[in-house]
């Protein structure tokens, strides 16, 4: 592929509510850009962008894809992301490498969670963007709902550039707010200009007005001349637009049909008109050396760094860590330190990337975005740069997975291998986890939803050959007591020659501490256990304590003081003793009104105003006891509640349906609390 200097660069991320276009949108932008003989479809599943097995299935982005589209001399370095909240990591990682997005919108669905999710985030970020309405080709959308639905969410800085114009209920043209002037497709797929119809003109003159009104927020001076009911001429205009634009203070507004290719010309345009090229963004790091900040700002003239924001890890097309170039022009063959891992890498050939696709390429200048193959200790989020100027960049944040599953094998022997691809998938999503929790025997998956799981499950099949079964995870009880006993056990055993003999007498009781699984004194006096079995003795005590004697779940907060036993000169041993505590632990555990412990969490879930009642009610049903509601703002409310984590278990979908997809929830364990009866007694009759 052709190289690129940094002027003639533009990184933009695509977002939105998932199903608005975005994928269908850049195979548009692929074909006008003759990089395809035809397009793709999303339901043909022959798309560039949604290559992977899941996606074709699923009929939706499951990860991040980068599709760079050459237009006028220019590279556009399209990152198409996911929509759905259950890839939410994905979608964090292409922003962090954006400059620039295009927020999409479906006109038939409007404005849903998901796009306010992709303005939030850009907000976050201070990032450039414009909305781009889709499916104008369908009757049933309303480009008008869509600017007044943005407007209303978003202010003056809201600016329509566009309006559609129908004919005999056909997608035919449109108008163009900046110039005033309609267009119409010819069936050269190009444009003939014509008066504005009649029927556009009362339409046309709200949107000049909006327009007019964002470009007068850019200065002081345009807002006094917009006062006095001055006009401003085209040039005027769309120089305030470039500069709103690119500080967010204007909101474009485009809109157009992916199937039929019609409004990618304009978009295009737009893109590379108003969207900064990386030179006039900042990016900077620390140099680890000294200590002082690195000003990259995607300057060429500056030492070599990157960062890498993805890891691709195919078992057919292999291992490539997609880059972003903050200072100087990498070339073939140099090597870089990462500093995290303290370790030189050998960047070998570098690439471009286009969906599954990898194309050679001798250099990369700043800004530009690419690949390196098979770094040899690299992961998402490290910087590279070189060993005279090491620099770090800060690491994208990626959403805490809270979702969990009981997973295991399907096939006996298959554990290896799966452990090995989960290992592989984790590379490349950051948002997956796995935990070992030994005290209740089972091996937990982390996700953001229900459905990243299912979808990690179906990849390990497809991609990996290997089955796994997702299953409801055991509650991680606990068990305790609540009043103090006197207990004792003699563990005597004659076989012929030394037999074993080992007598104790013990106190249990609450130590008042859940924090701690249990505390250990000795008071014996006399010698009727001699100090050399204490050791054994305590053994005894964390042998006992690993499965409870109430319900076979881990004891915490017993406190067991050893103060009388016997011993035989002979046949007394450390085993005798250990297993005689055991005995006798688990006898005076049954008489100290033993209990069950359930983990309770601190959840914090926030979601529109609209939504609080049935959250609250949910929660209510749900044993959690609410703490308080904080208003966030922007008619955002966050609840705070104690919760039993056995509860939790599908929360993530329940929250979903109750808010359209706009709640998200986040928890810690907090502390253990006596289970309530009816709960006890289920899980005391069948550990789970």
């Amino acid at each position: 592929m052709k190289v690129f200097t940094t002027d003639k660069i533009r990184n933009v991320v695509l977002l939105g509510h998932g199903g608005s276009g975005k994928t269908s949108l850049v195979e548009a932008m692929a074909y006008l850009a003759g990089m395809t003989n035809r397009m793709g479809s999303v339901d043909a599943g022959n798309t560039l962008s949604d290559y992977d097995k899941e996606e074709i299935k699923r009929k939706n982005s499951v990860r991040t894809t980068v599709v760079p589209v050459i237009w006028d001399d220019y590279k556009v370095n399209i990152l198409d992301t996911p929509g759905y909240f259950d890839f939410v990591g994905e979608m964090e990682e292409a922003v962090s490498v954006a400059d620039a997005a295009v927020i999409v919108i479906s006109g038939k669905a409007g404005v849903e969670a998901g796009t306010k999710r992709a303005w939030d985030i850009c907000e976050k970020r201070n990032i450039p963007r414009m909305f781009f309405v889709t499916d104008m080709d369908d009757d049933k959308a309303s480009y008008r709902e869509v600017v007044e639905t943005l407007q209303g969410a978003y202010g003056k800085r809201i600016a329509p550039f566009h309006l559609p114009i129908r004919e005999n209920e056909q997608f035919v043209g449109y108008v163009n707010v900046i110039q005033q002037k309609a267009k119409r497709w010819n069936k050269e797929g190009k444009v003939d200009k014509f008066d504005v119809p009649e029927y556009s003109l009362a339409n046309l003159n709200i949107c000049r007005d909006a327009l007019l009104e964002a470009v007068a927020e850019t200065s002081e001076e345009f807002m006094e001349r917009y006062f006095n009911g001055e006009e401003f001429s085209e040039d005027e205009i769309r120089q305030a637009l470039r500069v709103g634009v690119c500080d967010g203070s204007v909101v474009p507004v485009l809109m157009g049909s992916n199937i039929e290719a019609k409004g990618m010309y304009t978009l295009m345009a737009d893109i590379i008109k108003y969207f900064p090229s990386p030179d006039k963004c900042k990016i900077s790091g620390i140099n680890t050396e000294n200590n002082e900040i690195f000003e990259a700002n995607y300057d060429f003239s500056k030492p070599k760094s990157a960062y890498i924001f993805k890891t691709i890890a195919d078992p057919y097309i292999g291992k490539y860590s997609l880059i972003k170039v903050n200072s100087g022009v990498l070339k073939s063959d140099d090597t870089l330190f990462n500093y995290h891992r303290d370790a030189d890498e050998r960047l070998g050939k570098l690439y471009t990337i286009c969906g599954n696709k990898v194309e050679e390429v001798s250099e990369l200048h700043a800004g530009d975005i690419g690949a390196l193959a098979k770094l040899a200790v690299s992961q998402t989020t490290d910087s590279l740069s070189t060993r005279k100027n090491p620099v770090t960049y800060i690491r994208a944040t990626i959403s805490k997975p809270y979702v969990f599953r009981r997973y295991a094998a399907k096939n006996k022997g298959d554990e290896d291998k799966i452990s090995q691809a989960i290992s592989k998938i984790m590379m490349e999503d950051l948002t997956i986890r796995v935990e070992n929790d030994s005290d209740n025997a089972q091996t937990l998956i982390y996700g953001i939803s229900g459905q990243h799981l299912e979808a990690i499950q179906s990849i390990l099949q497809d991609k990996y050959k290997v089955e796994i079964e997702l299953m409801k995870p055991k509650t991680g009880f606990k068990e305790t007591i609540r009043k103090k006993v006197d207990t004792e056990y003699k563990y005597k055993k004659q076989s012929g020659g030394h037999g074993q003999y080992g007598h104790v007498k013990i106190i249990l009781e609450p130590s008042y501490n859940e924090d701690v699984p249990y505390e250990f004194e000795q008071t014996v006096v006399g010698g009727a256990v001699p100090k050399n079995y204490f050791p054994a003795v305590e053994k005894g005590i964390i042998e006992a304590i690993k499965s409870g004697p109430l319900a076979g779940y881990p004891v915490t907060g017993v406190k067991v003081t050893l103060y009388d036993g016997s011993y035989h000169t002979v046949d007394s041993s450390e085993l005798a003793f250990k297993v005689a505590t055991e005995q006798a632990f688990k006898k005076g555990f049954m008489e100290a009104s033993p209990v069950l412990l359930e983990p309770i969490a601190a959840i914090k879930v926030v979601a529109p105003d609209q939504y609080t009642g049935d959250i609250m009610g949910d929660l209510n049903k749900r044993r959690a006891r609410v703490n308080g509601m904080n208003p966030i703002g922007d008619g955002i409310t966050e609840i705070v509640a104690d919760i039993p984590v056995l509860e939790l278990y599908e929360y993530d979908t329940r929250l979903f349906s109750m808010t359209r997809g706009s709640g998200t929830f986040s928890y810690e364990v907090a502390r253990y609390e006596q289970a309530p009866d009816e709960v006890a007694k289920q899980f005391m009759l069948d550990k789970q």
